[in-house]
């Protein structure tokens, strides 16, 4: 099968089973765990045949940074996408066995490295399994270097400097997707030390709103999702925990075809630990 570029944000399972054997076409498990009440929820011991670990937390994260899940820089993102065995060719399907979690993550990184040439799997593995697409243990990867190379546009992931900025400009809008109570300071932060509420002047999106069933709701929906904010042509910020949930928010909006996205890379977890930053509750 010859190579193809993929040209929409999200490709669904039966399209991935059509075109597994396209070229250039990588499959990469962007699987982060997901804690639910203080406890991790097990993965599934099984990968799509084929796929590769893109490795968030080890690999396309600054291991040095105070923050978790922290951008890695420019070059250490080609470095370890080029031992993962990733091409400047490379049509790219990322996917997690959540649904819809953290493969957006990986997805808004390769785009933020001017790959476009990246989707999310709608409904990750368990959609997957449910179209009986062949899947293998979870093992290490068995991929040559590749020739990735991209630069990365600062736009698409931000500080909290430019976030300050922004409130003091009030141009975007910033959308929070943690749970609506973690956003009201009503509950407890996972992460010790944390204050509760949230960033002056954002909103509450909770990621889950934009997914049913661990998929992507349609354009339709998203459309009347998005449209309940006020929306400007300056854009938006999107914040959550710590980087990742807040990247679904940013492929619901490019899926309802909203411009100027930004991901606010330390999301709450810097946020909150700033003291001299500004916080709202309730």
């Amino acid at each position: 099968m010859p190579e193809f570029h993929i040209k929409t944000p999200v490709v669904e399972a039966d399209w991935l089973l059509r075109n597994l054997g396209a070229s250039n076409l990588v499959v990469l498990d962007a699987t982060l765990p997901k804690a639910v009440k203080g406890k991790a929820v097990e993965s599934p011991k099984e990968q799509i045949k084929g796929a590769l670990f893109f490795d968030i937390k080890k690999e396309f994260s600054d291991v040095n940074a105070i923050y978790p899940n922290t951008w890695p820089g420019e070059n250490e993102f080609i470095a370890a996408a080029r031992r993962l065995g990733i091409n400047k060719d490379s049509a790219i399907v990322v996917y997690d066995d959540h649904g819809i979690y953290s493969s957006a993550r990986a997805w808004w990184m390769f785009r933020a490295m001017g790959h476009h040439n990246v989707a999310v799997l709608n409904g990750g593995l368990p959609a997957w399994i449910s179209i009986g697409g062949v899947t293998e243990l979870k093992g290490k990867n068995r991929s040559k270097a590749g020739d990735f190379d991209g630069k990365f546009d600062k736009d698409y992931i931000i500080d909290h400097p430019e976030v300050l900025k922004n409130l003091k400009d009030d141009q975007k809008l910033i959308l929070d997707a943690r749970a609506k109570e973690r956003f009201l300071g009503l509950a407890e932060e996972p992460r010790e030390g944390l204050k509760s509420g949230h960033i002056p002047g954002s909103k509450s999106l909770p990621y889950t709103q934009l997914l049913k069933e661990g998929k992507m709701r349609d354009e339709k929906e998203l459309n009347r999702i998005f449209s309940a904010y006020p929306l400007t042509e300056n854009g938006l910020i999107f914040s959550c925990g710590s980087g990742i949930t807040a990247c679904v928010l940013a492929l619901g909006a490019e899926l309802s075809g909203l411009k100027n996205l930004s991901v606010y890379d330390g999301s709450w977890t810097e946020w909150g630990s700033m003291n001299h930053l500004p916080v709202e509750k309730g």
